[in-house]
């Protein structure tokens, strides 16, 4: 709106009609502004989209197209992993050693093999550099992310990395570099966004999780965190389908009840509860179960898919 003001005619009540209409006109510009970047920067959510989910015990999960020729992996912690015990479920051959693993991941013929690291917990990279050898080893198509100051500063990974015989130049996706935190990363057909999380690690540099873009889906993956109000703004942004979420509980992350509060504030439409009943900790068996009836009082309309390691789902949206 356009206002002009005959010079010397101007009344102080005139003047201030004129800021009045003046400044409404502004906000309701600024207002077309933000709505139009809250729109750019989110986006429609995803539909149409179908993905598997495995766990793998722990906050483990392995992710894939329905036909395998694009593989996730939320962290690496398989044949050190105790999450099958408290399940008295047997570790399949497949993570039981890294030839097993190697052979497995293979043999399904993928196109891309994404490793996706959230901090560098045992129980989250145990395994992260034996599986990434074997792997390369095998000819797999793997690339790995992370945090960009973990993955290339000298006191980050990268003596481990070449402790391993792996080049972070070639196997950590962006030339060496990783990603930050509203940074990107590609691989074969699936995109990943490095989210925060609220929790510690090892070499001081910041504990994340991600959103990925696998199957026609996006999937929130949250590595070990607490609840934070910042889950408000991602699920605005990236209007995820599915949250993978700790709920362990104990010293270490949120439990099933904050955990249900995440992924209501995400606003996704499915929810898998991972990290717990691996080391004694953190809740046992029943922090699956505790986790479906908070979410069903909290957002009934999220459907929730409880597993026992080695137990594949596949989510369809």
């Amino acid at each position: 709106m356009k206002i002009q003001a005959q010079a010397g005619l101007e009344s102080p009540g005139r003047r201030r009609l004129l800021h009045t209409l003046a400044a409404v006109g502004g906000v309701a510009a600024l207002g077309g502004c933000a709505a139009g970047a809250q729109s750019g920067s989110g986006g429609a959510r995803m539909t149409g989209g179908r993905m598997s989910v495995r766990w793998l015990g722990g906050g483990i999960v392995e992710l894939a197209t329905p036909d395998y020729k694009q593989i996730a992996y939320g962290d690496a912690w398989f044949w050190s992993n105790a999450g099958w015990t408290r399940f008295n479920v047997p570790k399949p051959v497949e993570y039981s050693s890294p030839a097993g693993f190697a052979q497995y991941v293979k043999g399904k013929n993928p196109d891309a093999v994404f490793m996706l690291l959230t901090h560098d917990h045992g129980d989250h990279m145990g395994d992260y550099f034996a599986a990434l050898k074997a792997l390369v080893d095998a000819g797999v198509p793997v690339m790995t992310t992370g945090q960009s100051d973990l993955m290339r500063a000298p006191n980050g990974l990268v003596p481990d990395f070449k402790n391993a015989g792996l080049d972070p130049a070639k196997i950590v996706v962006n030339g060496g570099a990783g990603q930050n935190f509203g940074g990107t990363s590609r691989h074969g057909a699936m995109t990943a966004r490095l989210v925060p999380a609220v929790h510690s690690t090892f070499h001081a540099f910041p504990a994340a999780g991600y959103m990925l873009d696998i199957g026609g889906l996006r999937v929130y993956i949250s590595g070990d965190t607490d609840l934070f109000g910042d889950m408000k703004t991602l699920g605005e942004r990236y209007q995820p389908n599915v949250a993978i979420v700790c709920v362990g509980d104990g010293p270490y992350t949120m439990g099933p009840e904050e955990a249900a509060r995440a992924c209501q504030w995400l606003g996704v439409q499915h929810a898998i509860p991972v990290h717990y009943a691996h080391n004694p900790a953190v809740k046992g068996v029943e922090a699956g179960e505790e986790f479906r009836r908070a979410l069903a009082q909290i957002a009934p309309g999220i459907q929730v898919t409880v597993m026992k390691p080695g137990d594949t789902s596949m989510i369809q949206t």
